[in-house]
């Protein structure tokens, strides 16, 4: 664990109706779902509240880019979101490539069972796990942080 900064993360699955939150435990062992927060004028609010509960070190915000490296509607929706929470947080938000994601997650909750439409309320939390163990991982084998910081 050479290079491994101790503390909470929160990792953020943007999406259009709903905003998936996970949180790993300080050593950065485990990454679990905490919440879905429904997309709204109140959504950052309630992400800063998570990350003072928690005493988050960083917020990780995972950017959709397409498989071709390309931007999407998508990208520009979660960069704006993560400018918005970056403004609000007194920690450090950095962007995070979130390639496959959330077909991660959907994939893992189709092997246990749940179909797409049972999972809907789950599969951002579940995104977001995926997204903050990866990132996670990266920063445990680099010593560096993933991603990018705002």
């Amino acid at each position: 664990m050479s290079g491994f900064r101790r503390g909470v993360r929160l990792g953020i699955d943007v999406g259009r109706a709903r905003v998936g939150v996970a949180r790993c435990d300080p050593d950065g062992l485990l990454a679990v779902p905490v919440e879905t927060v429904p997309r709204a004028e109140t959504s950052v609010a309630r992400i800063v509240e998570i990350a003072r509960e928690y005493d988050a070190l960083e917020v990780l915000v995972g950017l959709p880019i397409s498989l071709g490296g390309a931007e999407t509607a998508s990208t520009t929706d979660a960069r704006e979101f993560a400018i918005a929470l970056d403004a609000a947080l007194e920690v450090p938000v950095r962007l995070v490539d979130e390639r496959l994601s959330t077909v991660s997650a959907n994939a893992v909750l189709r092997q246990n069972g749940r179909s797409q439409k049972s999972s809907r309320r789950i599969v951002d939390q579940i995104a977001a796990v995926v997204l903050l163990q990866q990132a996670i991982d990266v920063e445990k084998s680099t010593g560096n942080p993933a991603g990018a910081a705002l």
